[in-house]
């Protein structure tokens, strides 16, 4: 692999003065050969300064670490996650086959199945008013409490798909701060609100002190039969009964299936309540297309495949230290921070599946904002600050308000302008005929040029696809999950622990003691004098 990794390089650095304008110049139909389709989702890598050369060595490269072989196996079940010895099968959870699945040989595809079909019952009760609260009246409102994987895909997919409500209102409460939960249930009914605790091992301590918080309230209008409207996403059964929830409200899921993947199981009952059994299928369904598509398709027409090779380009080779994601989708609004996780914590690692050093840029960080809100913050570094940022644009063709049909055409031309002036920017003489125009002569005109020039040659991609569906969500997420795989296997790293997580938890509990005014003279004068800062002073008597 080196030897790719060394062409690569060397690839870049003869061709790095080439612009992607000067790349379209030399081939118009550049677009046909740097795009791919699967499904009604189009990927558009063409304004990137990939050439055919550079493909070619990054699908050699992706050939040599074994990328089709290493896909086959997670789908098997194997144990690819080699730090915990375990599988990484969040792909079992929407598997449409019926093919069974192997673990350690048994087939754990019923088990999914079964967990699936409770999930529908108790959410399909909870929609049509069966599943009654302690008062006897239809449940209104869900407020789920989690964090991490727990939080963000379920807050993101219930957002992205709220054309398609039509259950219970939906809420989230993650961060520790007493101001989430106060703010959440402000305004709610505790007398027809649903809590769903999500944490696999019951001991989440933010989940846990938020959980706690929200069956005090419970218990303030309810008494006892606060534990009626508890439900819970575990696979701690006898944590869950402590609090009285009985084992038809509890959905597990099993260790081969991590936080960051697991919107598509029990994680996911917030969105299955809002959404109903049908469009929670069609996510799924989305999803396993996507599979299908990643395991199959040739590694040059692979949507997956190719958006992970034009990020092993940007960062490694190229040395672009992050990447923007863009939608010009209102309700991807929160994709940005499901796929900061997504991303930053699978492959954000510095050291090999053999336990060695990385030696070359791998995960970059992952940021960004929905189109047109992030225009007005922070594409002016895009366009003209001294960092380079692929900027990664997500676009439907049609939106659900047909009659503000207006409004979409002005979102689509906004998001294709954007690609075009990062690919673009305005030369000097450009500059100078507008500066010109505005009135400017002599020094002044050649200082206000400057201000007006715009460098280009900025690379994006574009994802496209009809419109913000189910189906076409599933898609999407499944791309950028097999996208953090192809990344990971190419930098040779394990993009399934988290490691990196567990150190600030250990020490968080180890501080408590001492915010709450103990005292530990072994700690650094920092920590000890932000303690005495942030301790409130002992009232006067």
């Amino acid at each position: 692999m080196n030897k790719f990794w060394a062409q690569l390089s060397e690839h870049r650095r003869r061709t790095s003065a080439t612009t992607i304008v000067e790349l379209f110049r030399d081939a118009p139909d550049r677009f046909q050969s740097f795009s791919a389709e699967c499904d009604g989702m189009l990927l558009d890598f063409s304004k990137t300064s990939l050439d055919e050369t550079a493909l070619d060595l990054l699908v050699e490269l992706a050939e040599q670490a074994d990328l089709p072989s290493k896909i086959a196996e997670m789908f098997r079940g194997e144990a690819i996650n080699v730090t915990e010895q375990r599988p990484a099968l969040h792909t079992a959870l929407r598997a449409q086959s019926g093919a069974a699945v192997m673990v350690q040989g048994q087939d754990v595809m019923p088990e999914v199945l079964h967990t699936l079909q409770r999930m529908e019952g108790f959410a399909g009760a909870l929609r049509s008013g069966d599943h009654k609260s302690a008062t006897g009246a239809p449940f209104t409102d869900v407020v789920n409490i989690g964090i991490g994987g727990s939080d963000l895909g379920p807050v993101m997919a219930t957002r992205a798909l709220a054309p398609y409500h039509d259950g219970p209102r939906c809420h989230f409460v993650s961060n520790v701060d007493g101001a989430d939960v106060t703010d959440t249930l402000k305004g709610l009914d505790p007398q027809t609100t649903l809590i769903i605790i999500a944490s696999k091992s019951f001991n989440t301590i933010e989940t846990m002190t938020n959980a706690n918080t929200a069956i005090a309230w419970l218990r303030t209008a309810l008494g006892d039969q606060a534990s009626e409207h508890l439900a819970a996403v575990s696979s701690a059964l006898q944590k869950t009964a402590g609090f009285g929830i009985p084992p038809e409200r509890v959905f597990g899921f099993a260790d081969w299936v991590g936080g960051r993947y697991s919107i598509w199981g029990p994680v996911g009952l917030p969105l299955l309540i809002a959404v109903g059994r049908e469009n929670f299928r069609a996510m799924l369904s989305g999803a396993a297309a996507m599979d299908q598509h990643f395991q199959t398709a040739d590694l040059r027409q692979n949507l997956p495949v190719l958006l992970g090779l034009v990020g092993v380009w940007h960062s490694t080779i190229c040395g672009y230290a992050s990447r923007a994601i863009l939608p010009y989708d209102q309700r991807l609004a929160r994709l940005p921070a499901y796929l900061q996780q997504l991303d930053m914590e699978s492959n954000g690692k510095s050291v090999t599946l053999e336990g060695e050093k990385v030696t070359r840029a791998s995960g970059p960080i992952v940021w960004g904002e929905a189109g047109t809100n992030g225009q007005h913050a922070f594409y002016q570094l895009l366009h003209q600050g001294t960092h380079v940022v692929p900027a990664e644009f997500l676009v439907a063709a049609c939106g659900h308000e047909m009659e503000l049909s207006h409004h979409h055409d002005l979102l689509k031309a906004n998001c294709l302008a954007q690609s075009e002036a990062l690919m673009t920017g305005r030369s000097v003489q450009q500059a100078h005929e507008l500066a010109q125009s505005r009135g400017y002569s002599g020094d002044d005109l050649d200082r206000m040029a400057a201000h007006l020039t715009f460098p280009g040659n900025r690379p994006s991609t574009t994802l496209a696809y009809p419109r913000l569906t189910p189906f076409a969500l599933g898609q999407l997420i499944a791309l950028y999950e097999h996208r953090v795989f192809t990344e990971g296997t190419l930098w040779g790293i394990n993009s399934f622990d988290q490691w990196g997580v567990e150190l600030g938890k250990e020490l968080a509990v180890t501080l408590l003691p001492l915010i709450q005014g103990a005292t530990d003279p072994t700690k650094d004068g920092s920590t000890l004098g932000l303690i005495a800062k942030l301790t409130p002073p002992k009232p006067k008597h």
